[in-house]
């Protein structure tokens, strides 16, 4: 099976990676309010479907839906793959981040583009010059400092955070799996159609476990949030997976590391502005040079300039 190589337009792919950090940094925070209302299954399902629905109708008027008859075996398994690792990543995320706070599960999550830049050095041959591994090693100092205090938290309070903290893991590793084979689709299908099926299949796989009657009582104030929830599920996922196609994998997963960044800022924001949907959570000078850091290492992996092997 031939690797997907990428465009090459290095900027684009640079500016899609940007808009999908500053979508998912505020989703983690929106969730965590929706929460308060709805369970896990049902903003799950609503999130996929809505997207899917939104998504198919848009294909079906440019006449590009997909036609799976011509992937052949392999590539449809790759899809089946890819559907299940994000219907996991979403599901476990959520049920991580009921039991943690936004910070500490955008934090843990970062294992995911982590692990998928170093999955995409060994599957698609990516490689980083001396200048990005300072960077990777810059990064993950600052990942360190950066979670300094949520670490105390996991240490004081191992009973309420063990198990949330556990299934953001798993949700990190599933999300790394998805991300490799959302790019190797790439070699037989665009990414606005992947992810057509990959929202569809996510859809279904939900609908079971939903409840859509709790949609009609939670108001307008939290359906609004919710919407917000789904229409970032179709824009950021549409806009990372067009990244994938004009960008190294690893260059992209660096990017997205700079999401606990957003999700910090907008954790701040709402405290301040609305203190009543969530809990105050303060920044220390430890987590400030973290913070710094992961910026630095970031902008090293991403800028830097790289080869594939021959």
């Amino acid at each position: 099976m031939l690797l997907h190589q990428s465009s090459g337009r290095w900027r684009l792919g640079l500016g899609l990676s940007l808009l999908t950090v500053f979508l998912w940094g505020f989703l983690a925070v929106v969730l965590k309010i929706v929460l308060q209302v709805l369970d896990a299954y049902t903003v799950t399902w609503f999130r996929f479907l809505f997207a899917f629905l939104c998504l198919g109708i848009y294909l079906a008027t440019k006449q590009e839906l997909p036609k799976l008859r011509q992937l052949g075996l392999p590539f449809l398994g790759l899809l089946a793959i890819a559907t299940l690792c994000l219907a996991t990543n979403y599901i476990l995320f959520l049920l991580g981040l009921e039991q943690t706070s936004p910070n500490n599960a955008q934090i843990l999550i970062q294992l995911a583009p982590v692990l998928l830049g170093f999955g995409s050095l060994w599957l698609f041959k990516e490689r980083y010059n001396r200048q990005q591994w300072v960077g990777v090693t810059v990064l993950i100092l600052g990942m360190v400092l950066f979670s300094h205090e949520q670490i105390r938290t996991l240490v004081t309070t191992l009973d309420s955070y063990l198990w949330g903290n556990f299934l953001l893991v798993v949700a990190a590793i599933a999300w790394a799996v998805y991300g490799l084979a959302q790019k190797q689709l790439l070699q037989k299908l665009p990414s606005a159609s992947v992810m057509l099926c990959v929202y569809g299949g996510s859809a279904i796989l939900f609908t079971p476990l939903a409840t859509p009657v709790r949609l009609f009582a939670i108001g307008p104030l939290y359906m609004g949030l919710l919407l917000f929830c789904a229409l970032n599920t179709l824009i950021a996922y549409g806009a990372f997976a067009a990244a994938l196609e004009h960008w190294d994998a690893s260059r992209v997963s660096a990017v997205l590391t700079l999401t606990p960044l957003v999700t910090l800022g907008a954790s701040e924001a709402v405290t301040l502005f609305f203190p009543a949907l969530l809990a105050t959570r303060t920044l220390t000078i430890t987590a400030l040079y973290g913070a710094i850091l992961v910026v630095a290492g970031s902008l090293a992996i991403s800028l830097g300039s790289s080869s594939r092997k021959k």
